[in-house]
């Protein structure tokens, strides 16, 4: 009797028989990294056009009033998840007090590199705009790619009221559907590439890695369990979805998620199961998603106030109220724009860390567990863009009822 494995299946054994052999073979089998390299490169080659023209296409075909409408509830459940997701890590740190007793050596050559890379808070506001769309494209620069979009779909369904540009739609969803089942071929090779990634930090790390930092990231999943609880828990009273539908539709999001460590690379996966298994309509799946993978970001937010609140516990520092406050908001401003693939919460760190009046080489502390923590922050984060897009398509009447099946 031949047994049929279903993607979610095969990602589990991948991961699994990687991590065997990253930590008995260890560096005879680091060189396996490049599997997984190429697979997340084989994702992230068409995410960028992906989101361009899927961005467009929602927005130009949507009536110029309600894109208004659409647009307020979008924003205003980004801004209400992320806000949340940050007081939730500000008051673990606070409550577990991570930082007490961690006595951590500083990576000097690892902090002259993140010293290098630091990003000013007013060169990421104006990163957001481009001067060159092309240029956006080929950098693969996610919110000026999302900026231009959003621009030329409000142009274009203003344009459109007599359906005279409804040939340039029709091409966008064209090459949008050309684009998805791209990546859903290069889906397949999922179980070999997320393997390869797991035996080579398994290789290059150990398995003790997470021994020095273990109740930084012990607190930081109880956060992302209570966030995603909470997350489940509005999802089921208010589209009306048993647990066992809510579990089953997410499975493989928080697979991808945690596996690949990568909001982009999640992108596919998330608008496929959104519309499938979790019965999200196709224009809000292409509207919401994409918006979301860069402009909002739960798991960043939570990670950058958890993260701070342990840097003052490093130097013994006391916090005040307006100093939780700062916190919370710099959490916020920082997770704009922030590169949707693996590292970019070091990079987020930059901006908020100087702005705190901490040391910067204290994100050095934290960077050999980056990879780690990136579990739980694209968790978060492509979660809680899910569920923005079910309790939009909720509001909207766009949300069916799925049938839930073993079959994946």
């Amino acid at each position: 009797m031949r047994i049929k494995l279903g993607l979610t299946t095969q990602i589990i054994i991948g991961a699994v028989l990687g991590i065997i052999l990253g930590a008995v073979l260890r560096s005879k089998i680091a060189d396996i990294k490049i599997i997984g390299d190429i697979f997340l490169r084989l994702i992230q080659m068409a995410v960028i056009p992906l989101v361009f023209c899927t961005v467009i296409a929602a927005i130009g075909k949507l009536p110029i009033k309600q894109l208004g409408r659409l647009g307020m509830r979008i924003v205003l459940w980004f801004t209400i998840t992320t806000v949340i997701a940050a007081l939730v890590g500000l008051i673990l740190g606070c409550l577990f007090h991570p930082g007490m007793g961690l006595h951590l050596t500083l990576n000097a050559p690892l902090t002259d590199d993140i010293v290098k890379n630091k990003v000013a808070l007013t060169d990421m506001i104006l990163g957001f705009f481009p001067t060159n769309i092309f240029e956006a494209l080929t950098q693969g620069n996610t919110i000026q790619v999302i900026i231009f979009a959003l621009l030329f779909g409000v142009v274009l369904s203003k344009a459109n009221t007599s359906q005279q540009y409804d040939a340039i739609l029709t091409g966008l969803q064209q090459l949008n559907q050309l684009l998805v089942s791209l990546i859903q071929a290069v889906l397949r090779l999922a179980p070999l590439g997320i393997g390869a990634l797991m035996a080579a930090v398994t290789a290059d790390n150990g398995l003790k890695v997470l021994i020095p930092l273990i109740k930084f990231l012990g607190i930081f999943g109880l956060g992302t369990l209570l966030f995603l609880m909470g997350l489940f828990t509005m999802i089921m009273l208010r589209a009306h979805m048993s647990l066992h539908a809510v579990l089953h539709g997410f499975a493989n999001i928080i697979l991808i998620a945690m596996t690949t460590t990568s909001s982009a690379a999640s992108l596919p996966v998330e608008m496929h199961d959104a519309e499938k298994r979790l019965g999200v309509g196709k224009e809000i799946s292409e509207l919401v998603l994409p918006l979301g993978m860069a402009l909002n970001s739960n798991g960043l937010a939570m990670y950058l106030a958890l993260t701070c609140v342990t840097m003052t516990q490093f130097y013994g520092l006391s916090l005040s109220f307006l100093m939780m406050l700062e916190i919370v908001l710099l959490a916020i401003v920082a997770c704009l724009g922030t590169v949707a693939v693996p590292g970019g919460g070091l990079v987020a760190l930059t901006i908020i860390v100087p702005a705190l009046g901490l040391p910067l080489e204290s994100i050095a502390l934290l960077a050999g567990i980056d990879w780690f923590a990136g579990i739980f922050r694209t968790t978060l984060n492509v979660v809680g863009d899910t569920t923005t897009a079910i309790m939009i398509a909720a509001d909207e009447h766009e949300l069916s009822q799925v049938s839930v099946s073993i079959e994946n």
